[in-house]
């Protein structure tokens, strides 16, 4: 197949999508008016009250972590760097779209004539959506054409979409951070999505791996979201404790992640040097192991120990899992994302649903605001007479419906993606910019470089020198 005709598919795809977005917004989208979030606008006027909080900082900040923290995180691929921001900027804007599109069908009567409304709060909702597909390109990173990478999007928006209002709507769990709904989702959709496009001539590529300022560049994407992770657990709190509640606990838990990333990556070297990639993606998942629980009670030392633990998983699976996983299941993860967004992503899970067995012992404001399913019936308008037992239950169904959905419906994308149309890279255009993009030759590789990196099929970081 031409390059011609690959660019004119992607170029009609990407038009199409952007016309029938144009179209179904024009036909029920609308802008939130002041009255629509009561709780947010008071008196008519555009101000937000002080008892909420303004949303738009919020919004900044997830934005950021989007737009630049996920794109530069992908950067440290020494032959890929175009790919990992300039796609990650393609995709997302995209996603937020079509996030907005799918939303608006799912919690809005489209049949019975009302209209979905837009407002900032569901501006950082779609940037939520987005982070889902940026997880899973994390996973399926240089080995994906554009064309792919767009309809991964549209499958994946779609169905985590479904299965987080079966989560939150249906059995009433809680995820603040959306580490399930997000984090776990996007890493084994992506890893099922690897493992079906799964080429031996991935292991045969001589472009997969980093140089020095390729991972320098690749650090300013993880102190991104290292610095504005607390705003994206912590946006959706209901009340001004538990927003605070939320950002010191997701800031004590990077902090007790990250020294811990440090002091295990020197452990299990040889040399007792720092990794990397432990650095890059490790010291993170703490923001993901606290996320589902950010706004609950669980003291500053509760914090720490979530991030601890996300932390020594995260290195551990780096150093061992990560290649088991690609030698025996021939799940190849290009960024590790099983190890920064799902073993963190299911700790989490399994912490929500803990601390929710346990918050019968928890102030009477605290159970009202955050599991008003354990009141009793008629106490609240949300009460359903659980108890904090069953509660912590719903919460552990909910993780395991979220990895099946995953699972299942990676893989059936991942099918749809191998159909030989979508023009998946392959031989020496995987992990290369130059199947797609217009590079300049000077600083372009440095493969001649007499310090170069190289990457072990454990995604652990070897300096070589040449022979």
């Amino acid at each position: 197949m031409s390059m011609h005709l690959k660019k004119i598919k992607f170029s009609f795809l990407l038009l199409l999508l952007q016309l029938i977005f144009i179209i179904i917004m024009g036909i029920f989208g609308d802008y939130a008016k002041n009255d629509y979030y009561p709780e947010l606008y008071g008196n008519g006027s555009d101000a937000v009250s002080e008892s909420t909080g303004v949303p738009y900082p919020n919004f900044m900040d997830v934005n950021g972590m989007i737009f630049v923290g996920f794109g530069f995180l992908m950067t440290f691929l020494k032959n890929y760097g175009f790919g990992a921001v300039g796609l990650n900027l393609m995709v997302s804007a995209v996603c937020v779209q079509w996030a907005a599109i799918v939303r608006g069908f799912i919690h809005y009567d489209i049949l019975g004539g009302e209209k979905f409304h837009i407002s900032v709060i569901d501006m950082v909702t779609y940037d939520f959506a987005t982070a889902t597909v940026l997880i899973s390109f994390g996973a399926v990173l240089g080995k994906a054409s554009p064309v792919q990478l767009l309809i991964m999007g549209i499958f994946e928006i779609l169905l985590a979409q479904i299965n987080e209002y079966i989560g939150i709507d249906l059995l009433h769990v809680r995820d603040i951070g959306e580490s399930m709904f997000i984090h776990m989702f996007g890493a084994y959709f992506g890893l099922a999505v690897a493992r079906v496009l799964y080429s031996s001539d991935v292991e045969k590529s001589s472009k997969e791996g980093s140089v020095y300022h390729s991972d320098i560049f690749a650090m300013i994407g993880t102190v991104f979201l290292w610095i504005f992770w607390p705003s994206f657990n912590g946006g959706f709190a209901d009340d001004q404790q538990q927003k605070d509640r939320a950002y010191l606990n997701t800031f004590f838990s990077l902090c007790a992640a990250t020294a811990v990333t440090f002091a295990i990556s020197s452990l299990v070297d040889k040399e007792g040097k720092f990794n990397m990639v432990h650095v890059q993606n490790s010291t993170l998942a703490g923001g993901v192991a606290v996320g589902a629980s950010a706004q609950m009670p669980m003291h500053p030392f509760g914090a720490m120990i979530f991030g601890s633990v996300a932390g020594l998983i995260s290195v551990l699976g780096y150093r061992y899992l990560t290649p088991l996983m690609r030698k025996y299941l021939k799940i190849h993860d290009t960024c590790g994302v099983h190890n920064l967004h799902g073993m963190p992503g299911f700790l989490a899970a399994v912490g929500a649903a803990v601390l929710a067995a346990i918050s019968g012992s928890w102030s009477q404001h605290d159970r009202e605001t955050i599991f008003p399913e354990t009141m009793p019936d008629g106490a609240t308008d949300d009460a359903l007479g659980r108890t904090p037992v069953e509660q912590g239950g719903y919460q552990m169904l909910a993780a395991v419906i979220t990895l099946g959905f995953a699972i299942v419906g990676g893989t059936f994308t991942g099918f749809i993606l191998k159909i030989p149309i979508w023009d998946m890279p392959k031989d020496e255009d995987i992990f290369n910019d130059t199947d797609n993009w217009e590079v300049p030759e000077e600083g372009f590789t440095a493969e001649k470089s007499s310090n170069q990196y190289k990457v072990s099929n454990s995604n652990h970081i070897e300096m070589t020198m040449p022979m």
